[in-house]
């Protein structure tokens, strides 16, 4: 029996930026390194990658608490230090830049001054389990997981969506296995979640009152370290999946079905990613193993060995 659809183009990613040595903690101590690495230090842990404006691409460094910004040619900089573990990063519409931060919560970030503060810090005062991933539907609505170390032994992760303007808060699912990466459909009418220690992602249709609804598998992955952990779009409802603990960034149709496979020179822990670059056509990844930010270019005409071509937003 044929195999029912294409095998996926294989692309090999490149560095486009890396943390310099002036920029690393090498042997320096972190609370998260302990908690997370079993008391093995880390000199870094890169997140949330997001574009501005300007090109620049904005990302963070968990155990140390930082804000880092790499213009078009991949030079980088520290923007800001603060005390928290920033894990998402989302820049609104409107400029603003917003920080899913396991430690504090829902951060804003001015990237004038570099002042970090507080925006959400609870539910109803109640606390979070630890804020990780972040995302903005069209209407300034603010989608935001809420993982902590829930998993198969605790499936009591959290998505929430928030209107930041009218302060808003609504739990739209409260039984997820660590929640992770998420993004809505071109429609919006569906949202789309990383389950990390499930190796899943799951599709949650969104009801026109606004409530979850019919919640399925749409992925299931094997094997690995970790699991799905950031997400993307394509210009044709397409999800693209970080495989953390793999090294591997998946892209699918709008089915499910994979299309491409981007492979790290790096690292396993290609944790996240953004578009960027002219047309939208290139994929930047956060290889969090080593410090770096890796690049892979996306065919603009191909039609990936015979599916239909796909653009990418």
């Amino acid at each position: 029996m044929s195999y029912p659809f294409p095998d996926p183009l294989v692309i090999d990613a490149e560095v486009f930026a890396e943390l310099p040595a002036a920029l690393r903690r090498p042997g320096v101590s972190s609370y998260w390194a302990d908690r997370n690495r079993r008391g093995a230090t880390v000199d870094s842990f890169v997140e949330g990658p997001s574009f501005d404006r300007q090109g620049n691409l904005w990302f963070v460094d968990i155990p140390f608490g930082r804000v880092f910004r790499a213009d078009p040619q991949g030079n980088v900089v520290q923007v800001a230090e603060y005390e928290g573990q920033p894990n998402g990063l989302k820049i609104h519409a409107d400029g603003r830049i917003f920080i899913a931060d396991f430690q504090n919560g829902i951060m804003t970030f001015d990237p004038t001054t570099g002042e970090v503060s507080h925006a959400l810090r609870d539910c109803d005062t109640e606390g979070f389990k630890g804020c990780n991933d972040l995302h903005f539907g069209r209407d300034g609505a603010l989608y935001f997981t809420d993982q902590g170390q829930t998993g198969l032994q605790d499936p009591t992760g959290r998505v929430y969506r928030w209107q930041p303007e009218t302060g808003q808060l609504t739990c739209l699912i409260d039984k997820v296995p660590s929640p992770n990466g998420l993004v809505l459909d071109l429609a919006e009418h569906v949202l789309f979640l990383a389950v990390t220690r499930a190796n899943a992602v799951w599709r949650l249709p969104l009801s026109p009152s606004g409530r979850v609804n019919k919640a399925g598998l749409f992925l299931q992955f094997s094997g690995g370290r970790a699991g799905p952990d950031g997400l993307a779009l394509t210009g044709q409802n397409g999800v693209v999946v970080c495989q953390t603990g793999m090294g591997l960034v998946w892209v699918h149709d709008a089915l499910g079905r994979p299309v491409a496979v981007i492979r790290s020179p790096r690292g396993l822990g290609t944790t996240n990613c953004a578009f960027g670059g002219p047309g939208l056509r290139t994929l930047f990844i956060t290889e969090s193993d080593s410090g770096t930010i890796l690049r892979a270019e996306l065919p603009a005409d191909a039609d990936l060995s015979g599916h239909p071509t796909f653009a990418l937003s």
